[in-house]
Protein backbone atom coordinates (compact mmCIF):
# COMPACT_ATOMS: atom_id res chain seq x y z
CA UNK A 1 0.00 0.00 0.00
CA UNK A 2 1.43 3.38 -1.00
CA UNK A 3 0.72 6.59 0.90
CA UNK A 4 1.41 10.04 -0.52
CA UNK A 5 2.31 12.95 1.73
CA UNK A 6 3.97 16.33 1.34
CA UNK A 7 7.74 16.08 1.09
CA UNK A 8 9.72 17.01 4.25
CA UNK A 9 11.69 20.23 3.96
CA UNK A 10 15.19 18.79 3.99
CA UNK A 11 17.74 19.46 1.29
CA UNK A 12 20.57 17.32 -0.08
CA UNK A 13 23.96 18.96 0.47
CA UNK A 14 26.38 19.36 -2.44
CA UNK A 15 28.89 17.09 -0.68
CA UNK A 16 26.34 14.29 -0.70
CA UNK A 17 25.73 14.39 -4.47
CA UNK A 18 28.39 11.77 -5.30
CA UNK A 19 28.74 8.57 -7.28
CA UNK A 20 25.42 7.39 -5.89
CA UNK A 21 23.53 9.86 -8.09
CA UNK A 22 22.55 6.91 -10.25
CA UNK A 23 20.84 5.37 -7.24
CA UNK A 24 18.71 8.45 -6.65
CA UNK A 25 17.87 8.81 -10.34
CA UNK A 26 16.56 5.27 -10.29
CA UNK A 27 14.53 5.84 -7.12
CA UNK A 28 13.03 9.08 -8.41
CA UNK A 29 12.10 7.40 -11.68
CA UNK A 30 10.25 4.74 -9.69
CA UNK A 31 8.48 7.43 -7.65
CA UNK A 32 7.37 9.14 -10.86
CA UNK A 33 6.05 5.91 -12.32
CA UNK A 34 4.17 5.08 -9.11
CA UNK A 35 2.71 8.56 -9.01
CA UNK A 36 1.45 8.01 -12.54
CA UNK A 37 -0.39 4.92 -11.39
CA UNK A 38 2.09 2.40 -12.74
CA UNK A 39 2.58 -0.43 -10.25
CA UNK A 40 6.27 -1.22 -9.92
CA UNK A 41 8.08 -3.50 -7.52
CA UNK A 42 11.55 -2.13 -6.83
CA UNK A 43 14.40 -4.45 -5.96
CA UNK A 44 15.64 -3.47 -2.48
CA UNK A 45 19.05 -1.91 -2.05
CA UNK A 46 21.65 -4.49 -2.90
CA UNK A 47 24.00 -3.32 -5.67
CA UNK A 48 24.28 0.14 -4.08
CA UNK A 49 24.53 -1.07 -0.52
CA UNK A 50 28.25 -0.47 0.02
CA UNK A 51 31.13 1.49 -1.49
CA UNK A 52 33.90 -0.10 0.57
CA UNK A 53 35.14 -3.65 0.98
CA UNK A 54 33.29 -5.34 3.83
CA UNK A 55 35.20 -7.45 6.33
CA UNK A 56 34.35 -11.06 5.35
CA UNK A 57 33.35 -11.85 8.93
CA UNK A 58 30.98 -8.87 8.97
CA UNK A 59 29.58 -9.80 5.57
CA UNK A 60 28.61 -13.24 6.87
CA UNK A 61 26.31 -11.54 9.39
CA UNK A 62 24.29 -9.58 6.82
CA UNK A 63 21.41 -11.97 6.24
CA UNK A 64 19.80 -13.40 3.13
CA UNK A 65 18.30 -11.52 0.21
CA UNK A 66 14.61 -10.64 0.46
CA UNK A 67 14.28 -10.47 -3.31
CA UNK A 68 11.98 -7.90 -4.89
CA UNK A 69 10.06 -5.76 -2.41
CA UNK A 70 7.93 -2.73 -3.39
CA UNK A 71 9.32 0.67 -2.56
CA UNK A 72 6.87 2.99 -0.81
CA UNK A 73 7.06 6.12 -2.97
CA UNK A 74 6.27 8.40 -0.03
CA UNK A 75 9.48 7.27 1.67
CA UNK A 76 11.81 6.86 -1.30
CA UNK A 77 13.95 9.92 -0.58
CA UNK A 78 15.24 10.87 2.88
CA UNK A 79 17.00 13.99 1.62
CA UNK A 80 20.39 12.34 2.23
CA UNK A 81 22.13 9.41 0.60
CA UNK A 82 21.81 6.03 2.32
CA UNK A 83 24.60 5.28 4.76
CA UNK A 84 27.10 2.74 3.50
CA UNK A 85 25.99 -0.69 4.70
CA UNK A 86 29.49 -1.51 5.94
CA UNK A 87 29.32 1.44 8.36
CA UNK A 88 25.70 0.97 9.41
CA UNK A 89 26.24 -2.73 10.16
CA UNK A 90 29.40 -2.29 12.23
CA UNK A 91 28.54 0.81 14.30
CA UNK A 92 25.66 -0.18 16.53
CA UNK A 93 24.14 0.40 19.94
CA UNK A 94 22.97 -2.92 21.36
CA UNK A 95 23.42 -2.75 25.12
CA UNK A 96 22.46 -6.37 25.67
CA UNK A 97 25.70 -7.31 23.91
CA UNK A 98 28.05 -4.56 25.08
CA UNK A 99 28.52 -0.83 25.52
CA UNK A 100 30.88 -0.23 22.58
CA UNK A 101 29.77 0.40 19.01
CA UNK A 102 31.54 -2.71 17.73
CA UNK A 103 29.08 -5.18 19.25
CA UNK A 104 28.34 -7.01 16.01
CA UNK A 105 30.50 -10.08 16.83
CA UNK A 106 28.86 -10.47 20.26
CA UNK A 107 25.37 -10.04 18.80
CA UNK A 108 25.77 -13.19 16.71
CA UNK A 109 24.92 -15.16 19.87
CA UNK A 110 21.30 -13.95 19.58
CA UNK A 111 19.07 -16.97 18.81
CA UNK A 112 16.51 -16.04 16.15
CA UNK A 113 15.10 -19.34 14.86
CA UNK A 114 12.50 -20.25 15.91
CA UNK A 115 10.98 -16.88 16.91
CA UNK A 116 7.70 -16.05 18.56
CA UNK A 117 6.09 -12.61 18.91
CA UNK A 118 3.27 -12.37 21.43
CA UNK A 119 0.62 -9.64 21.10
CA UNK A 120 -1.51 -9.35 24.22
CA UNK A 121 -2.97 -7.04 26.84
CA UNK A 122 -6.05 -4.90 26.36
CA UNK A 123 -6.99 -6.32 22.96
CA UNK A 124 -9.88 -8.27 21.48
CA UNK A 125 -7.63 -10.54 19.42
CA UNK A 126 -4.47 -11.65 21.24
CA UNK A 127 -2.07 -13.39 18.88
CA UNK A 128 1.23 -15.22 18.83
CA UNK A 129 3.08 -14.94 15.54
CA UNK A 130 6.15 -16.61 14.17
CA UNK A 131 8.23 -14.72 11.64
CA UNK A 132 6.66 -16.50 8.67
CA UNK A 133 3.20 -15.56 9.97
CA UNK A 134 4.19 -11.90 10.04
CA UNK A 135 5.75 -11.75 6.59
CA UNK A 136 2.90 -13.70 4.97
CA UNK A 137 0.08 -11.78 6.64
CA UNK A 138 1.49 -8.25 6.43
CA UNK A 139 2.79 -7.10 3.01
CA UNK A 140 6.43 -6.01 3.07
CA UNK A 141 7.63 -2.71 1.66
CA UNK A 142 10.87 -0.77 1.57
CA UNK A 143 11.20 2.67 3.20
CA UNK A 144 14.27 4.89 3.31
CA UNK A 145 14.31 6.64 6.69
CA UNK A 146 16.53 9.01 8.55
CA UNK A 147 17.82 7.60 11.84
CA UNK A 148 18.89 9.91 14.69
CA UNK A 149 20.70 8.64 17.78
CA UNK A 150 20.34 10.51 21.06
CA UNK A 151 24.16 10.65 21.04
CA UNK A 152 23.90 13.22 18.20
CA UNK A 153 25.00 11.00 15.32
CA UNK A 154 22.77 10.09 12.40
CA UNK A 155 22.45 7.83 9.36
CA UNK A 156 20.01 7.01 6.55
CA UNK A 157 18.69 3.46 6.36
CA UNK A 158 16.64 1.53 3.77
CA UNK A 159 14.42 -0.63 5.97
CA UNK A 160 12.13 -3.44 4.81
CA UNK A 161 9.08 -4.28 6.88
CA UNK A 162 5.50 -3.18 7.44
CA UNK A 163 3.61 -0.41 9.28
CA UNK A 164 3.05 -1.02 12.99
CA UNK A 165 -0.62 -0.25 12.57
CA UNK A 166 -1.11 -3.58 10.78
CA UNK A 167 -0.49 -5.41 14.05
CA UNK A 168 -2.54 -2.84 15.95
CA UNK A 169 -5.51 -3.30 13.61
CA UNK A 170 -5.26 -7.09 13.79
CA UNK A 171 -5.19 -6.99 17.60
CA UNK A 172 -8.13 -4.55 17.95
CA UNK A 173 -7.14 -2.80 21.18
CA UNK A 174 -9.96 -1.91 23.53
CA UNK A 175 -10.82 1.68 24.45
CA UNK A 176 -8.93 1.18 27.73
CA UNK A 177 -5.61 0.74 25.90
CA UNK A 178 -3.63 4.00 25.91
CA UNK A 179 -0.03 2.80 25.61
CA UNK A 180 1.92 -0.05 24.05
CA UNK A 181 4.82 -1.85 25.76
CA UNK A 182 7.46 -3.52 23.56
CA UNK A 183 9.75 -6.09 25.17
CA UNK A 184 13.03 -7.30 23.68
CA UNK A 185 14.63 -10.71 23.93
CA UNK A 186 16.82 -11.18 26.99
CA UNK A 187 18.64 -14.15 28.46
CA UNK A 188 21.43 -13.45 30.93
CA UNK A 189 23.32 -16.50 29.64
CA UNK A 190 23.29 -15.08 26.09
CA UNK A 191 23.31 -11.31 26.63
CA UNK A 192 26.33 -10.21 28.69
CA UNK A 193 25.35 -6.54 28.73
CA UNK A 194 27.94 -3.75 29.08
CA UNK A 195 29.89 -5.65 31.77
CA UNK A 196 28.63 -8.91 33.18
CA UNK A 197 28.31 -8.03 36.88
CA UNK A 198 26.98 -4.52 36.22
CA UNK A 199 24.51 -5.84 33.65
CA UNK A 200 22.75 -7.95 36.25
CA UNK A 201 21.73 -4.77 38.11
CA UNK A 202 20.13 -3.14 35.07
CA UNK A 203 16.36 -3.28 34.43
CA UNK A 204 16.39 -6.14 31.92
CA UNK A 205 14.72 -7.01 29.63
CA UNK A 206 14.92 -3.95 27.41
CA UNK A 207 11.46 -2.37 27.24
CA UNK A 208 10.24 0.55 25.17
CA UNK A 209 6.84 2.18 24.81
CA UNK A 210 4.63 4.30 22.59
CA UNK A 211 1.17 5.71 22.88
CA UNK A 212 -1.47 3.84 20.89
CA UNK A 213 -1.78 6.93 18.68
CA UNK A 214 1.97 6.88 17.95
CA UNK A 215 1.85 3.20 17.03
CA UNK A 216 -1.07 3.91 14.69
CA UNK A 217 0.87 6.65 12.86
CA UNK A 218 1.87 5.75 9.32
CA UNK A 219 5.57 6.40 10.01
CA UNK A 220 5.79 3.80 12.81
CA UNK A 221 7.33 0.69 11.29
CA UNK A 222 8.39 -2.85 12.14
CA UNK A 223 11.55 -3.76 10.25
CA UNK A 224 12.43 -7.33 9.31
CA UNK A 225 15.05 -6.34 6.74
CA UNK A 226 17.62 -3.75 5.77
CA UNK A 227 19.64 -3.08 2.58
CA UNK A 228 17.59 -5.70 0.75
CA UNK A 229 18.36 -8.49 3.21
CA UNK A 230 16.94 -9.92 6.39
CA UNK A 231 17.95 -7.99 9.49
CA UNK A 232 21.41 -8.78 10.82
CA UNK A 233 21.48 -9.68 14.48
CA UNK A 234 23.36 -6.47 15.35
CA UNK A 235 20.38 -4.51 13.98
CA UNK A 236 17.88 -6.39 16.15
CA UNK A 237 16.92 -9.45 14.13
CA UNK A 238 14.46 -10.79 13.37
CA UNK A 239 12.08 -7.85 14.02
CA UNK A 240 12.63 -4.41 15.52
CA UNK A 241 10.86 -1.09 16.00
CA UNK A 242 11.61 1.88 13.73
CA UNK A 243 10.18 5.25 14.81
CA UNK A 244 12.20 7.77 12.79
CA UNK A 245 10.91 10.95 14.45
CA UNK A 246 12.25 9.76 17.81
CA UNK A 247 15.76 9.12 19.11
CA UNK A 248 17.14 5.70 18.27
CA UNK A 249 16.87 4.21 21.76
CA UNK A 250 13.08 4.16 21.28
CA UNK A 251 13.56 1.44 18.66
CA UNK A 252 13.54 -1.80 20.66
CA UNK A 253 15.33 -4.68 18.95
CA UNK A 254 14.55 -8.41 18.76
CA UNK A 255 10.97 -7.90 19.95
CA UNK A 256 9.30 -10.85 21.66
CA UNK A 257 6.23 -9.20 23.18
CA UNK A 258 3.83 -6.34 22.39
CA UNK A 259 1.35 -5.46 25.14
CA UNK A 260 -1.46 -2.92 25.03
CA UNK A 261 -1.78 -1.31 28.46
CA UNK A 262 -3.66 1.48 30.19
CA UNK A 263 -0.67 3.14 31.91
CA UNK A 264 2.60 4.52 30.59
CA UNK A 265 5.07 1.62 30.78
CA UNK A 266 8.37 1.86 32.59
CA UNK A 267 11.01 1.79 29.86
CA UNK A 268 14.67 0.81 29.99
CA UNK A 269 16.61 4.06 29.63
CA UNK A 270 13.89 6.20 31.17
CA UNK A 271 14.11 4.00 34.28
CA UNK A 272 17.90 4.24 34.45
CA UNK A 273 18.19 8.01 33.83
CA UNK A 274 14.82 9.76 33.47
CA UNK A 275 16.46 13.20 33.32
CA UNK A 276 18.47 12.14 30.26
CA UNK A 277 16.11 9.81 28.39
CA UNK A 278 12.51 10.96 28.33
CA UNK A 279 9.64 8.65 27.52
CA UNK A 280 8.51 10.72 24.54
CA UNK A 281 12.05 11.23 23.19
CA UNK A 282 11.13 13.14 20.02
CA UNK A 283 14.06 14.56 18.06
CA UNK A 284 14.22 18.24 18.99
CA UNK A 285 17.20 20.54 18.35
CA UNK A 286 15.93 23.03 20.94
CA UNK A 287 16.01 20.55 23.83
CA UNK A 288 19.59 19.63 24.75
CA UNK A 289 20.60 16.41 26.41
CA UNK A 290 21.91 17.28 29.90
CA UNK A 291 25.45 16.45 28.72
CA UNK A 292 25.49 17.69 25.11
CA UNK A 293 23.65 19.80 22.54
CA UNK A 294 21.09 18.32 20.15
CA UNK A 295 21.23 21.32 17.80
CA UNK A 296 23.48 19.50 15.32
CA UNK A 297 24.18 15.91 14.32
CA UNK A 298 27.13 14.10 12.79
CA UNK A 299 26.55 11.80 9.81
CA UNK A 300 27.95 8.30 10.27
CA UNK A 301 31.11 8.04 8.18
CA UNK A 302 34.14 5.96 7.44
CA UNK A 303 36.17 6.56 10.61
CA UNK A 304 35.32 5.61 14.17
CA UNK A 305 36.00 9.19 15.28
CA UNK A 306 32.62 10.90 15.12
CA UNK A 307 34.29 14.32 15.34
CA UNK A 308 35.58 13.78 11.79
CA UNK A 309 32.09 13.21 10.40
CA UNK A 310 30.10 15.78 8.48
CA UNK A 311 27.95 17.97 10.73
CA UNK A 312 24.39 18.94 9.81
CA UNK A 313 21.73 20.93 11.72
CA UNK A 314 19.19 18.79 13.53
CA UNK A 315 15.61 19.15 12.27
CA UNK A 316 12.60 18.99 14.60
CA UNK A 317 11.04 15.50 14.57
CA UNK A 318 14.04 14.48 12.43
CA UNK A 319 12.32 16.14 9.48
CA UNK A 320 9.05 14.21 9.80
CA UNK A 321 6.93 16.95 11.36
CA UNK A 322 4.36 16.83 8.56
CA UNK A 323 3.51 13.30 9.66
CA UNK A 324 3.66 13.51 13.46
CA UNK A 325 3.45 17.08 14.77
CA UNK A 326 -0.32 16.75 15.17
CA UNK A 327 0.26 14.00 17.75
CA UNK A 328 1.80 16.56 20.11
CA UNK A 329 -0.32 19.65 19.41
Amino acid sequence: MVFFHSKPNWQLSEQQVTAETAFWNRRRFMKTMMGAGVGIAVAPLAACQTTRTIDPKLERTLGRSLGTVPLNAAFADAGRLPTDQAYASSYNNYYEFGSTKGVWPNAQALPTDPWRLEVSGLVKNPQTYDLDDLTRRFPLEERIYRFRCVEAWAMVVPWIGFPMRYILEAAEPTSAAKFVRFTSYYDAQVCPGPAYGFALNLPWPYVEGLTVAEMANDLAFFAVGIYGRTLPKQHGAPIRMVVPWKYGFKGAKAIVKIEFVDQQPATYWNTIAPNEYGFEANVNPAVPHPRWSQATERLLGETTNLFNWETQPTVIYNGYGDYVANLYA
